[in-house]
C-alpha cells in the first residue's frame, strides 16, 4: 500500500508576543504516516494539538522542526521547508482540506464556491459547476440557496457547502477537521459514505471526529495526540 505522507519528528510552538514572548510547546516527536485508501484519526483531548497537525501538513503553520513528506506529482517534497509557491501547488493538486469553518469571497455564489478547487486545477467552469451541484443536492442543500453566497446561510448549511468544496477534487491526501461537526444525523450518514468512497478510491484520509459514532464508522486507525506531548517527549 502506498505512503503518500509522512510526518517525522515535528516539533511545534506558539510565541505569545503579548505576554513577554513566552514559548508555548504544543506538540514534539510528532511522527506517523498515512496509507492510501484508509483513514487515520487524530485521538486526544482539546488542546493536545490536533488540529495544529493538520494545519502544519497544510503548510498553514510553520514547523519549528522535523520533516513532513509529500508525495507531490510522483516527487517526495519536505512541506516544512518548502517555499510558499510550491506549498500552493502542493494545496491545489495534492492535499485536500476540509476545515472547521467555511472560508470564502463574499458574494461568490455556493455552487462556485464548491466547484472553484475544479476550475483552479484547469477543469471547463460548466462541467465543474455540474460536479458542485451534484454534490450539493447529495448534501440535501436546497437549490434556492446554490446562487446565493454561503455567508447568509446557517451553520449546518456553510459545512455542507465546506464539505462539497473538500470533496470535489481527487486529491490522494485530504485533511478533515471536524467535518461532520454541524450537521444532523442524516447528513452524518451521508459524510460517512463519502469517506469510504474516498478510501475505495485510494485517498489517504487525516481527520479529526469529535462524533464517536462517526470515528468509529470511518477510522482505520487512531493515531494518540498525546503521545507527541511536549512533557512527555522530553521525559
Amino acid at each position: 500500500m502506498a505512503t503518500p505522507l509522512v510526518v517525522s519528528e515535528v516539533a511545534k510552538s506558539f510565541t505569545m508576543h503579548l505576554q513577554g514572548g513566552i514559548r508555548l510547546p504544543v506538540v514534539s516527536g510528532a511522527s506517523f504516516s498515512l496509507a492510501a485508501g484508509a483513514c487515520a484519526v487524530l485521538g486526544g483531548p482539546s488542546g493536545a494539538g490536533k488540529s495544529s497537525i493538520l494545519k502544519m501538513i497544510y503548510g498553514s503553520y510553520a514547523v519549528d522542526f522535523g520533516q513532513i513528506i509529500v508525495t507531490h506529482n510522483d516527487n517526495l517534497v519536505d512541506l516544512a521547508a518548502a517555499d510558499p509557491r510550491t506549498v500552493i501547488a502542493i494545496r491545489r493538486d495534492t492535499i485536500g482540506y476540509v476545515s472547521q469553518f467555511l472560508r470564502a469571497v463574499p458574494r461568490v455564489p455556493a455552487r462556485d464556491v464548491v466547484a472553484e478547487p475544479l476550475v483552479a486545477r484547469g477543469e471547463a467552469a460548466a462541467t465543474a459547476r455540474g460536479r458542485a451541484e451534484a454534490l450539493l443536492a447529495r448534501l440535501n442543500l436546497p437549490e434556492r440557496l446554490w446562487d446565493l453566497p454561503p455567508a447568509t446561510f446557517s451553520g449546518g448549511e456553510q459545512q455542507r457547502v465546506n464539505i462539497a468544496r473538500g470533496f470535489i477534487t481527487d486529491h490522494p491526501i485530504l485533511l478533515l477537521d471536524e467535518p461532520t461537526a454541524s450537521l444532523d444525523k442524516a447528513n452524518r450518514e451521508i459524510v460517512t459514505a463519502m469517506i469510504a468512497e474516498k478510501k475505495e478510491a485510494g485517498v489517504a484520509l487525516l481527520g479529526i471526529f469529535h462524533d464517536q459514532e462517526v470515528r468509529d464508522a470511518v477510522a482505520d486507525r487512531i493515531i494518540d495526540v498525546t503521545d507527541f506531548a511536549p512533557d512527555r517527549h522530553a521525559a
